[in-house]
């Protein structure tokens, strides 16, 4: 069996390389448009975040590191992302082309050191990182503030020594003392003329998002600074000692390893250099590829600044970020998400509700927060379910579909030549095109919300078609040339629709091409309605949608409305409240059957004069020895997990 063939740019060709972002529908359209394209992603895995989250689970970074690896890639497989790799930057890769960038910049002369004051363990014998520091906020009191965070007040604006009774988080018993420690930084005021100039080009050639430029602008604006790319930290990319002549300047850096943020964005570079061996095909040819990257506003200074500015600081040749989708926020429920309170369904529990991953791929892509913040809300998710795929994409396909199954077409598209180019089908033919157009534009701009809705248009355009030809079975007894022709058309659009649709809706898509029994079809620049030609057989009908209750929408905002623990209190709470009002009937019960037996004593019993009620208590089973009623109530109940990431 021979190697996979790897996915690689082609001169003469628009060749698309895609990092970061959880969406496929850009990497989905460019591979559905032909694009030799490349997308790829991983777990960021260097840092204090890290060190912090593996002391407190006890175990090492390494195997915390693998842990949320698994769990990110398995939550990926099931929304079917689609990365052609999803990679981790924990890699001997990453180290050495992460050095490499070092070395280089050490070489042109982008690096100055720094001697800073920072917090220090003289138990474990190490500088402290902000959140490796607790004490009392000095703002508000709370006792189990971080140095980096009150998670009380929410205060930022103070230093991790104001902490009232500082303490070490490794070694709590410990008061950290203040120390000098050395650090390297990247002289970006240096790079800076270099990296507007790139920023204006880039950013008007590529067509970036507007919080995107005014972010990166902001920064321009107020003037680089030379910023720290080295820590205190044993997890990460070591510092190359080999840079140093000064024996002593060795003895100080080994210990220390690259900054998160210098580290991360290289890990893009490493994992396509893990993906392929011809990995530079893709990184160090900016005249044949084009960069694209998807991220949240707070992540965009370390993509649109600091990555482009150490790829100029090496002086050498590098594709570079061409176009940059930067998202506002999504809320939840008219508040925010927090996955420390459990507010709000996140990736790992989206699994629980049941719901397919295309309908959660549509809602997040139709309420994506491209210019502004939106709102995730349970009634719309159920409504757009119910109204839209099911009622709009899933009533066409299945009608048109389920027709010709029946007995009038025997599973096969009829020959609809006869009238397939009567001038009385030109208006269908143009408003899909139309719509495809605007589809093309939407998607080629990178404005994933609106490409879905022109998506959505050329289905209803199906439907409208449907109804204004009055298809049915009479049509087909009475006009059966016209049906024909009405069949073909629609059968063809159904065939457009799962290529504009399987960006956004995989699993769709390859269900719609199941029943229709054909493949892939490129998205086409112009729809000509013919390219599934008459005799072709087709597969059995299947819905592609179904309804969701609307009594969900009430379900699952009480289930995503707060901690697995405040959860289990309000199921316990529940438990309580029905195994009284159960115990107290129960009571009643028999002290109405005790009255019955002292009216009745000495005189015959007529079973049939018992009470349903007391002869249902007479026969009820007595509760086993040691358990109370609420045992049995709240063995029956539920209590939902919530795994984290």
């Amino acid at each position: 069996m021979g190697a996979e063939r790897k996915i690689l740019p082609e001169k003469g060709k628009r060749n698309i390389l895609i990092t970061i972002g959880k969406q496929r529908s850009t990497p989905g359209y460019c591979k559905a448009r032909g694009y030799p394209t490349l997308f790829v992603c991983g777990t960021d895995e260097y840092g204090t975040a890290t060190e912090t989250k593996a002391l407190e689970e006890g175990v090492t970074p390494r195997q915390l590191c693998d842990k949320y690896n698994k769990i990110h890639a398995e939550i990926y497989d099931w929304f079917e992302i689609g990365f052609d790799i999803f990679g981790r930057t924990s890699t001997q890769q990453q180290k050495e082309i992460t050095q490499n960038i070092f070395r280089r910049l050490y070489e042109n002369d982008c690096l100055v050191e720094r001697t800073s004051r920072q917090p220090y363990c003289e138990k474990h014998k190490a500088f402290l990182a902000d959140r490796f520091i607790e004490g009392t906020c000095p703002k508000c009191g709370y006792d189990d503030a971080r140095g980096d965070q009150c998670d009380s007040c929410g205060s930022v604006d103070y230093e991790p020594l104001d902490l009232k009774n500082p303490r070490c988080k490794v070694d709590p018993d410990t008061t950290p003392v203040v120390r000098d420690t050395r650090h390297i930084h990247l002289k970006l005021d240096k790079l800076q003329p270099q990296i507007e100039a790139w920023f204006e080009k880039a950013s008007k050639e590529g067509s970036w998002s507007r919080n995107g430029k005014i972010i990166t602008e902001s920064w321009l604006k107020q003037g680089l600074r030379d910023r720290g790319i080295t820590r205190d930290l044993k997890w990460g990319t070591p510092i190359p000692l080999d840079v140093f002549a000064d024996e002593r300047d060795k003895e100080i850096y080994k210990d220390k390893v690259f900054y998160v943020w210098f580290d991360a964005c290289i890990g893009y570079v490493s994992i396509t250099a893990n993906y392929a061996e011809d990995w530079e095909k893709w990184w160090r040819d900016p005249e044949n590829v084009q960069l694209y990257q998807f991220m949240g506003k707070d992540n965009v200074p370390f993509h649109s600044v600091i990555f482009p500015g150490s790829q100029i600081g090496t002086d050498e040749k590098w594709t570079m970020l061409h176009h940059l989708s930067t998202t506002e926020y999504l809320n939840y429920e008219n508040g925010k998400f927090s996955k420390s309170r459990g507010i709000g369904v996140f990736g790992t529990s989206a699994k629980d509700t049941g719901v397919s991953p295309d309908v959660w791929r549509y809602y997040l892509l139709k309420n994506r927060p491209e210019t502004g913040d939106t709102q995730f809300e349970w009634k719309y998710f159920v409504v757009q379910n119910n109204s839209e795929l099911l009622a709009n994409l899933g009533n066409f396909v299945n009608r048109v579909i389920k027709l010709v199954n029946s007995k009038i077409y025997n599973s096969t598209v009829p020959d609809f030549t006869a009238l397939h180019s009567d001038p009385m089908f030109d208006g269908v033919k143009a408003e899909v095109n139309q719509f495809l157009k605007q589809y093309l534009e939407k998607m080629e701009a990178v404005d994933l919300r609106d490409g879905l809705t022109s998506a959505m248009h050329i289905a209803a355009a199906g439907n409208n078609f449907l109804q204004s030809n009055r298809f049915d079975n009479k049509l087909a007894a009475n006009e059966p040339e016209k049906a024909a022709a009405v069949v073909g058309i629609a059968i063809n659009l159904i065939y457009l629709c799962a290529s504009v649709f399987e960006p956004y809706l995989p699993a769709t898509s390859k269900s719609i091409l199941e029943q229709l029994q054909m493949p892939f079809l490129f998205i086409p620049d112009h729809w000509t309605a013919d390219d599934i030609k008459p005799g072709h057989g087709i597969g059995k009908a299947k819905y592609l949608f179904t309804q969701i209750d609307p009594k969900k929408e009430d379900e699952w905002r009480d289930m995503f409305g707060g901690t697995q623990a405040e959860r289990a209190k309000k199921d316990e709470e529940a438990a309580k409240k029905a195994a009284k009002k159960a115990d107290a009937a129960a009571k009643k019960a028999l002290k109405k059957a005790a009255a019955n037996k002292s009216k009745t004593d000495g005189e015959p019993q007529d079973a049939s004069k018992h009470s349903v009620e007391s002869t249902a208590t007479s026969g009820a089973k007595p509760a086993e020895v040691g358990r109370e009623p609420v045992d049995a109530v709240t063995d029956g109940v539920q209590q939902v997990t919530l795994p984290t990431s």
